[in-house]
């Protein structure tokens, strides 16, 4: 048992390190900023690549699942951790090509970061038994709320430290960031460290049942929850899922959004506050949320969340209406961590109620069927703030 336990707990972790690196997305919001004017983009094709790349990662969900259940977590996170690092330098060697960076770091690295982020929590959650499926569904998915935290400030270190300078026709100084030069480490880097993870996790041994404390938990009782994903769309308990978390996605979206600019209003050049807050938010609301539906059970636990949301929604439209506070440190910071923190939550919610509603069996396959509905929302949130 203790063994087993040690496993799990190893799995898990690297699950979470396998996601905490898979946050190379939010480092776009830095590069694209970083883009020099003689590369010829405009702002909405400086925000093509990570668009391309939401899509994607939402798209390489459902494949990465359905592969993961039939040949295991470490083939296809290790797969997810080459198109990452092989698409970060393709990026990186096609110069100023706009079509570059959308196969290399839209098609590419989306894909592998779907395959990734859809092999870590699948295994870890199978080593545990169901009464802790949602605190360890939420220290997982922890590491891509909190990767945001280290990725923005390394990329801007790194389009610093490989800038070039040239002088112009007018004999004027040029400053261009290093854009190729970051994508290039950013490929290698995490090339190795996704590819280096995957080698730990694996499915426990056929038969595994996890020691539980709950007694009415036993291997036959769950073999009744086991549906194919034909099984589960065509029950209406997914359809309302697909519902709930479409709604929780987009609301979430939307209050990060507003978050940032709370924070440029609120503290000016001291923003980046606000973005390492609402980060740690959104990766302890998704550990703090999992263990409680643990405790008082899924369907409690979001009704809670929502009932946050709505309280959220109330004070954001106090703030955006001139409210005096609106402009202080300390109320900015207290309703960006809420935002983070109910965005967060839906993370591991969702999954630990794919598995408690359709089995542990098809979990892969499922829960990228369900994960549809975030992906359905952040395309068109990303594509919409190409046009604002």
């Amino acid at each position: 048992m203790e063994k087993s336990m040690r496993t799990g707990w190893i799995v898990a972790l690297a699950g979470t390190g396998i996601n905490f690196a898979l946050g190379v997305l939010y480092a776009w919001s830095v590069i694209k900023n970083g883009i020099p004017d003689s590369w010829g983009w405009t702002n909405a094709d400086k925000a093509l690549p990570y668009s391309v790349a939401a899509f994607c990662f939402a798209l390489a969900m459902v494949p990465a699942g359905w592969l993961q259940d039939k040949i295991g977590p470490k083939k296809v996170a290790t797969m997810g951790g080459i198109l990452v690092g092989a698409g970060c330098m393709v990026a990186a060697f096609s110069g100023s090509s706009l079509l570059g960076f959308v196969i290399g770091f839209g098609v590419m690295a989306g894909m592998g970061i779907g395959f990734g982020y859809a092999s870590a929590t699948p295994p870890a959650v199978k080593w545990f038994p169901p009464e802790k499926t949602g605190l360890i569904a939420g220290i997982v998915v922890a590491g891509f709320g909190l990767a945001s935290v280290y990725i923005a400030p390394l990329a801007s270190v790194l389009l610093d430290a490989f800038q070039t300078s040239t002088i112009g026709a007018s004999g004027t100084q040029i400053i261009e960031k290093g854009v190729s030069n970051t994508m290039l480490v950013f490929g290698i880097s995490f090339l190795i460290v996704v590819v280096g993870l995957s080698q730990l996790l694996k499915n426990p041994p056929a038969g595994h049942v996890a020691p539980s404390t709950q007694t009415n938990t036993s291997a036959t009782a769950l073999k009744k929850n086991e549906m194919t994903w034909k099984q589960m769309i065509s029950t209406g308990q997914f359809w309302i899922m697909w519902l709930m978390y479409f709604g929780a996605a987009g609301a979430g979206l939307m209050f990060i959004s507003v978050a940032a600019d709370l924070g440029k209003k609120s503290m000016g050049e001291l923003a980046f506050i606000a973005v390492a807050v609402l980060a740690v938010g959104n990766a302890s609301g998704r550990i703090l949320a999992g263990s409680v539906s643990d405790k008082i059970g899924r369907q409690s636990t979001l009704f809670i969340v929502f009932i946050f949301q709505a309280i959220v929604v109330l004070l954001l439209s106090f703030a955006a209406a001139g409210a005096s506070w609106g402009a202080l440190w300390l109320p900015t910071l207290l309703l960006v961590i809420l935002i983070g923190a109910n965005y967060g939550a839906n993370l591991s919610i969702f999954p630990a109620l794919t598995k408690d509603y359709f089995g542990l069996k098809n979990f892969g396959l499922n829960y990228g069927l369900v994960f549809t509905s975030w992906g359905s929302r952040r395309p068109c949130h990303a594509l919409d703030k190409r046009h604002r």
